[in-house]
């Protein structure tokens, strides 16, 4: 084997692994070995530099400093994205799309808005040649020197027939735990910490000395197109995909969506599992998915039309953590919770942050007297963002998660393939109880009127109430010999838990706390099955048929309800008198003439408000759904109906405006009477 072909094999194995580690996470070899290939291949090269070439992977750290910032401008500006911090208004913004694209399908992709700096990245017959800064759209900074430390960004595309010219448009950005690193090593040096991930990579993107960005670590994700020859993708989430196909790292957790208000709703589940992330984002993107219908849209002078960025304030503040405690779910989870001194932070103060799991105490590595940057984005939960490690003045211990229950003393276990470690006690372990027993009484479930928290407590702490049956079978006078409570209270209560017995069938499954099922599984259930008997029959695969339910859910309800504390629990509750079918909601309730049938309310009403119309379709046996598909009977389209209305004109389903709706509901009861 000759040299030059030792070379070129070494060369393609580096550029395989580093694809394999930076793009699919999936890494085959250790550090050590990755390491001894880059060793080898140096060797060889410094031995024959003739062979040496600009897209070596030797050649990713420059050896000198640029002198100065040279500008270019960009073939295709860098346009600016319009944004927004209302709910609202990106409501208004789908609208005013789907009124420029009439009578047309137009799907829709969200993805993270990466809290770093813009970039281009300019590739040739496949080989790195430039790459620029977004700078003022029309001409950015030449970066190129550091771009090429920057270890997951390919010096040559891998793969076969990469485009002749290839312009990705990214975001360059460090992750939280380099940062804490990175602070570290300054406050060993006597410099000053950095306050956070995007001020130290807009600053080391600039730096003249390539030397100093490679030591910092900088990573990359790839979301757009520039100027491009030879792309195959006639949509983003082909993009994407082609994107990765070359070894590029396209831009995480994409999801597309059939249309707005479906993008709209996962934005709003999304925000809420932010602080898994490792680096910073300030705010979602929503775009159009297909490149011809982002054609027709075009742009302002200022920013595509076809896209939006769904922003949120983000409120940071420095303070201790005090302690560490933990808390035992209604699911048996067990949740640590930073105590914190407290801090204002969004106009609130903040005294406590959950920790989530064991799996997060460990990455972020927080400590009793840790000094931690929490954060709110969009004023929602307060989460811990790093810890300040280069303000830990001593060898602090770490946090030794508990092996047992901390109510119960029972030894927990972890999750087969998951995070969460749970107390397994399930009948037996009090603080559990409690937390089934708050949630069995919260308005969503079953609704028992003056059951706060305290009272719960007593009324587990006295052995009154371990199971949710118990709550019927509590009498005034065993109530009214609790402190702080008399006959009046015992009255009312018994009353209250009376009352609830006739919810229904969704509002119980809601509130059994079985694991997954929320209120609007438990609602989709009870519609589906009607009764408790049927849904207990139903096999695991038959519940996961069900729309909005699926794998996760079906399997959670079956092994509910064909355990033994779950037959036991519905036996018991039937025998207090608790309904076990579909609730007949609401003074309209009539007989069932809409029992199969599916209807999809939109717009703005008039003659009722949405949860009246939807009321009395379930009252009728009918389904009120959130989204419309083939399987839909009707429409029921107000003012303003959007793309709900389109969806369903493009797939032949019935529309009714309100008075169509009031005319077919009587024509269907009278015929009931007859």
């Amino acid at each position: 084997m000759s040299v030059e072909t030792d070379v070129q094999e070494l060369r393609d194995q580096i550029r395989y692994h580093d694809r394999k580690y930076y793009v699919e996470a999936t890494p085959e070899i250790s550090d050590l070995e990755y390491d001894k290939l880059l060793s080898r291949l140096k060797e060889l090269e410094s031995q024959h530099p003739e062979l040496i070439t600009p897209d070596s992977p030797t050649q990713r750290i420059g050896d000198a400093p640029v002198p100065y910032l040279e500008q270019h401008e960009h073939r295709i500006p860098m346009l600016s994205i319009d944004n927004t911090y209302s709910l609202d208004e990106l409501k208004k913004y789908g609208e005013r799309i789907n009124k420029l694209l009439p009578d047309e399908k137009i799907a829709w992709v969200v993805e993270l808005k990466i809290d770093g700096v813009a970039v281009s990245i300019l590739y040739e017959d496949g080989v790195l040649t430039r790459a620029l800064t977004r700078g003022n759209g029309t001409v950015g900074d030449d970066i190129t020197h550091n771009v090429r430390t920057i270890a997951d960004v390919p010096l040559k595309l891998s793969g076969e027939n990469v485009p002749p010219v290839l312009e990705v448009r990214g975001e360059i950005y460090m992750t939280n735990a380099d940062l804490v690193k990175l602070n570290e090593k300054q406050a060993e040096a006597g410099q000053p910490a950095y306050k956070n991930t995007r001020n130290v990579t807009a600053g080391t993107i600039r730096l003249l000395d390539p030397r100093i960005a490679a030591e910092r670590n900088l990573r990359v994700f790839c979301h757009g197109v520039g100027y491009a020859e030879g792309l195959k993708a006639t949509s983003h989430t082909e993009f994407l995909e082609e994107l990765n196909s070359y070894g590029l790292p396209a831009t995480p957790f994409v999801q597309s969506f059939v249309d707005f208000d479906s993008a709209i709703e996962h934005c709003q589940e999304l925000i809420e599992s932010l602080h898994e992330l490792e680096f910073e984002v300030d705010g979602l993107v929503l775009k159009v998915d297909r490149f011809d219908q982002r054609e027709r849209l075009g742009s302002t002078s200022k920013s595509p039309r076809w896209l939006i960025a769904y922003k949120f304030e983000k409120y940071e503040a420095t303070t201790k953590v005090n302690n560490i405690e933990v808390q035992v779910g209604k699911t048996g989870a067990i949740t640590p919770v930073a105590i914190l001194e407290p801090v204002e932070l969004a106009e609130t103060t903040v005294s406590r942050a959950s920790l989530h799991n064991a799996e997060e105490i460990e990455r972020k590595d927080v400590r009793i007297g840790d000094v931690v940057v929490v954060e709110k984005a969009g004023k929602i939960i307060p989460h811990i963002v790093r810890t300040e490690k280069h303000e830990r003045k001593e060898d602090l211990p770490l946090f030794p998660f508990p092996t047992k229950c901390p109510s119960c003393d029972t030894p927990v276990v972890k999750d087969e393939g998951g995070v969460y470690i749970r107390c397994p006690n399930w009948q037996g372990c009090a603080a559990q109880i409690k937390e089934r027993i708050r949630y069995f009484a919260t308005r969503n479930a079953m609704d028992i009127e003056g059951l706060g928290d305290k009272l719960v407590d007593m009324l587990v702490d006295e052995k009154l109430v371990k199971t949710y049956g118990d709550l019927y079978r509590l009498t005034s006078e065993q109530i009214a010999a609790l402190p702080r409570m008399g006959k009046k209270s015992g009255d009312k209560l018994v009353a209250a838990a009376i009352d609830s017995k006739s919810r229904g069938l969704g509002r119980l499954l809601n509130a059994l706390s079985i694991r997954h099922v929320g209120a609007r599984g438990a609602e989709r259930l009870a519609l589906h099955f009607g009764t408790i008997d049927k849904l207990m029959e139903a096999s695991e695969e038959e519940i996961a048929e069900i729309e909005d339910v699926g794998g996760v859910i079906a399997k959670s309800v079956h092994e509910f309800f064909h355990s033994e504390f779950g037959k036991e629990t519905i036996e018991d509750l039937k025998g207090v008198g608790v309904s076990m079918e579909a609730a007949k909601r609401g003074e309209e309730a009539g007989p069932a003439v809409f029992d199969g049938m599916t209807f999809v309310v939109t717009g703005t009403l008039e003659k009722f408000t949405r949860d009246e119309i939807e009321e009395l379709i379930r009252a009728r046996g009918g389904k009120a759904s959130g989204s419309v598909s083939k399987k839909t009977s009707y429409v029921v389209a107000g003012e303003k109906a959007g793309s709900k209305l389109e969806k369903a004109q493009a797939l032949g389903v019935s529309v009714l405006n309100e008075q169509q709706f009031a005319d077919l509901l009587a024509e269907k009861d009278a015929a009931a009477a007859e």
